[in-house]
């Protein structure tokens, strides 16, 4: 790739180019087995797993479920939160050449028999606290294999389920007892390419089935070999003993599955799962943290964590490697408030499509506030005129990014006029309005989507929502635009105020009219006990328009 701009803002050691070897995604796993097989793989609850026994446990699932009848292209979906079963269990359908189906344990019955019915899942791996759902989806869909878990049988001292106890329907597998059946740990033999399906990712749609980005093994190696070549300033410094994640991302989502999961594994860290966010649980983990970590998280988490009372007192600058943002746009006060803590703080940006890595601030280097950052090695970026579609615009001037590299995914499932509007030219057109600095840093103005027309005036709701988030009393806030008959459309803030504080809608009102121009200044504000969000805590301006059009029409 030819030399660009941004690329002398690399941190030493970062190559523009990467000759990532040709792999399929699991072999991340024997990498780190080859290298560190005593370091410590996973912890959970207490219970560690060493990089040599995770292998053994994903091979003697990989020769189980091929006994099973798991073959090459099949999809598996796996239904799982955090938890040791996840991880074997991804590496084990990989190794069949199947492909992986992420699934969000929090669907209801009817979503997962859209998306069971729209990939073809065959083999379903589920877990204890969902079975009167699977029950519900067995009835419509034809899945070959039911294969269920308690997360609590890979705590050392906790008792193990039985088939009985679980209520599982005769022909269900029991997760353990499939493992138990097959001691077998030799590879499968199973030829893969670097362009062969591995993972299918849902990524959120305004109207119907979610989207699948079909990721391929190809795609899930550059990105992890990426990542890890980005932080290889900072973690060269630590040796493989030493080196932690907190991984309380999903590990169904596009940023735990990169981020948290392969990336820890390649760079032989130790994880610390967890299989749900709670602030008095995570703060208790990081307490209890005598080396630091790599905290990879979404903005909701961090700022739980850093408005914390207790924040303060935990001495954070002494917990962290580096706490890096992404998932979501995070206001540029809750940078700050960390690195007025002291804490090496960085934001990203990457999408399902782009194998959750496309741009990033620097590792070690210099970080702008506000800013995504730069491309990454071997991804091209331009931003073009939003009308038009084709047109480059100049530096500072306001453009749809559009993203070129080998993390771009494939497609999507089973809809070629999705994908052929979003890939064009082996560029991916983001949806994401952008501009671009004199250095190469880029800032996210919003999504073309989410842009509010009002009076005829062009609203990019992020920069209100950075001004809602200065108050001193506001813990969450975002805008929305709602229609309105005169204006087209008109800015609604919901907010979300901080605990034993009072706060007025006049009070907001007066606050944004010392800091935005008249047609940005929302004209109503809802306060709310808390704000829809996804379930890596991206705020959901969706559901609530929706709600205001449901108001209307009702």
């Amino acid at each position: 790739m030819e030399e660009k701009f941004w690329h002398r803002n690399y941190d030493p050691g970062v190559p523009h180019h990467i000759n990532f070897p040709d792999i399929a995604a699991q072999d991340i796993l024997s990498i780190a087995v080859y290298s560190n097989p005593q370091k410590v793989a996973t912890t959970f609850f207490g219970t560690e797993i060493k990089y040599y026994e995770l292998r053994r446990l994903v091979m003697r699932l990989a020769n189980a479920l091929k006994k099973l009848g798991v073959k090459k292209g099949d999809r598996i979906g796996l239904h799982l939160p955090n938890s040791p079963q996840y991880i074997i269990a991804y590496y084990a359908v990989l190794h069949n050449g199947a492909i992986v189906v992420n699934l969000n344990p929090m669907y209801t019955p009817d979503e997962l028999k859209a998306l069971c019915t729209n990939t073809g899942v065959s083999t379903l791996i589920s877990f204890d606290m969902v079975v009167p759902y699977i029950k519900e989806v067995c009835k419509t869909c034809d899945i070959e294999r039911v294969i269920i878990t308690k997360v609590t049988d890979f705590i050392n001292g906790m008792p193990q389920s039985t088939p009985a106890e679980m209520g599982l329907e005769p022909n269900w597998l029991h997760f353990s007892q499939v493992l138990e059946s097959c001691q077998e740990l030799r590879p499968l033999g199973v030829p893969i390419d670097k362009s062969d399906p591995a993972l299918i990712q849902f990524t959120g749609g305004t109207t119907g089935i979610p989207k699948g980005a079909v990721l391929s093994h190809g795609n899930l190696v550059a990105a992890s070999f990426m990542i890890a070549a980005w932080v290889e300033p900072t973690f060269r410094m630590i040796p493989p003993s030493q080196r932690y994640t907190l991984s309380i991302l999903p590990f169904f989502h596009v940023y735990g599955d990169i981020v948290a999961l392969n990336a820890s594994v390649l760079t032989c860290a130790t994880q610390i799962v967890v299989p749900r966010f709670d602030v008095n649980e995570i703060l208790g983990i990081i307490g209890l943290m005598d080396l630091p970590m790599f905290w990879p998280a979404v903005p909701t988490m961090i700022n739980a964590v850093l408005s914390h009372p207790q924040a303060a007192s935990l001495e954070l600058d002494r917990r962290f490697t580096c706490l890096n943002s992404g998932g979501a746009p995070i206001a540029v006060n809750l940078i700050q408030r960390g690195i007025d803590l002291g804490i090496n703080m960085s934001e990203g940006w990457g999408m399902s499509e782009t194998t959750s890595i496309g741009i990033s601030n620097p590792s070690m280097g210099k970080k702008k506030p506000g800013s995504i950052g730069i491309p990454f090695p071997n991804t091209d970026v331009m931003l073009l005129d939003p009308n038009d579609g084709k047109t480059p615009v100049g530096v500072g001037e306001k453009g749809e990014l559009v993203v070129r590299g080998p993390q771009v995914m494939q497609g999507y499932w089973n809809n070629p006029s999705e994908t052929a509007g979003q890939l064009k030219d082996g560029w991916l057109y983001t949806g994401d309005v952008a501009v671009q600095d004199e250095e190469g840093y880029i800032f996210i103005v919003d999504r073309t989507k989410d842009m509010i027309i009002a009076g005829g005036y062009n609203i990019y709701p992020r920069e209100i929502d950075e001004v809602l988030f200065e108050h001193p009393k506001v813990a969450d806030a975002v805008s929305v635009g709602i229609p309105d008959d005169y204006r087209g459309e008109t800015v609604k803030a919901y907010i979300v105020v901080k605990p034993g504080e009072t706060l007025t809608e006049q009070e907001i009102l007066d606050f944004c009219k010392e800091k935005l121009a008249p047609y940005k200044r929302p004209k109503m504000v809802e306060f709310r006990a808390e704000l829809p969000k996804s379930a890596v805590g991206k705020l959901l301006r969706k559901v609530l328009r929706a709600e205001e059009e449901a108001k209307r029409k009702g």
